[in-house]
């Protein structure tokens, strides 16, 4: 069995809920084992070992108990460390000498042999420190192991709030952006200004119905970009568009993404390639599968000057999110290249699969 699962075993064993009367059952056994390995209650004669073993017993496990379910907790976890010390060494020295009236007073006549000395303290602090120290730290293993568990919960929460409020965000940075091309072509062209409003009612369809699970597959995600470009070159006659998917139709169904990852990316090889001068734009994406991850280049032509006016507040909105998404998404594991020029605009991200 791999150590790594030992190990989990061990730490579940420790802390896990459901395991709670194994432990006591361990712990109580293990200190009658620890008692009968150290020889103590042959020190006595007849039915009297039975009685300085019940003895040991009954002074030790409330100390043990006192120490992991009172002190620990009331103090230790709250960083009163002097003061929990001093508890603890006021506890041991007064179940001590529990036991060493008991066993001296009562027990001492009935030790086999030669009396040496009556039992003393210094023979329990042999025992006591050491399980003291197991039950502290079974505590702090649990308190340690719950902090994570609790802070793993939340830190998911937080991320899972996060990639959704990016991915809220995309639907109406889209929608802007297309009913102000909707704005512009009306004036030009009503007729193909309704076969737009019509292509972009399906659009969002899809958006709405079709694409609200966490991932989506390529396949889908492909068709989606497609018809957005379709959509874009309705209205604009100049613009050549073009979509290599190198990977076969297998690996496009299976291999999933989260939806609209590549969206932003293509809204703005939109934006940038237009040319008020009526000279031919293009956009190019190419898509392939290496060694289990995922390369997304998308290009587009570009001019010198922007044509049109942009609303500076929120024209970075776009890349913004998809950067942060990215970062949630696939931390350290993901390369973004943005690679603009005289006359063209390169956006090449590579993710994980």
């Amino acid at each position: 069995m791999p150590h790594d699962t030992q190990n989990k075993q061990v730490i579940n064993f420790l802390v896990n809920h459901r395991y709670r009367w194994a432990r006591h059952a361990a712990l109580l056994f293990g200190f009658v084992g620890l008692i009968f390995i150290s020889g103590f209650p042959s020190q006595f004669s007849g039915v009297y070992r039975y009685y300085s073993l019940c003895s040991v017993f009954m002074v030790f496990i409330p100390m043990f108990y006192i120490n992991m379910y009172v002190l620990v907790p009331a103090f230790f976890f709250k960083a009163r460390y002097v003061l929990y010390l001093l508890l603890v060494i006021l506890l041991v020295f007064t179940g001590l000498s529990t036991m060493s009236f008991i066993l001296n007073t009562y027990l001492e006549p009935h030790r086999i042999g030669i009396r040496i000395k009556p039992y003393n303290r210094y023979e329990g602090i042999m025992i006591s420190v050491p399980i003291i120290l197991v039950t502290t730290t079974v505590k702090l293993l649990q308190r340690w192991m719950n902090d994570n568990a609790r802070m793993a919960e939340l830190s998911h929460l937080t991320l899972q709030m996060e990639l959704n409020e990016l991915r809220n965000q995309i639907n109406p940075h889209f929608l802007f952006n297309m009913l102000n091309n909707v704005k512009a072509l009306i004036r030009v062209d009503p007729e193909k200004a309704t076969t737009v409003i019509m292509k972009l009612s399906e659009f969002l369809r899809y958006q709405l119905y079709e694409n609200t699970e966490e991932k989506t597959t390529l396949a889908a995600e492909l068709n989606f970009l497609s018809n957005f470009l379709n959509l874009e070159k309705i209205r604009r006659d100049n613009l050549s568009i073009s979509i290599d998917n190198h990977t076969d139709a297998r690996t496009a169904a299976t291999v999933l993404i989260p939806p609209n990852l590549f969206t932003t990316f293509v809204e703005n090889a939109v934006k940038h390639s237009v040319d008020l001068s009526d000279r031919q734009a293009w956009i190019r994406i190419s898509i392939s599968l290496e060694n289990r991850r995922l390369h997304f280049t998308c290009s587009n032509s570009t001019v010198a000057v922007a044509p049109v006016a942009t609303d500076k507040k929120n024209s970075g909105l776009g890349l913004a999110n998809i950067k942060r998404r990215l970062e949630l998404l696939y931390p350290h594991t993901h390369q973004l290249t943005i690679s603009p020029a005289a006359t063209t605009y390169t956006a090449h991200l590579i993710i994980p699969v």
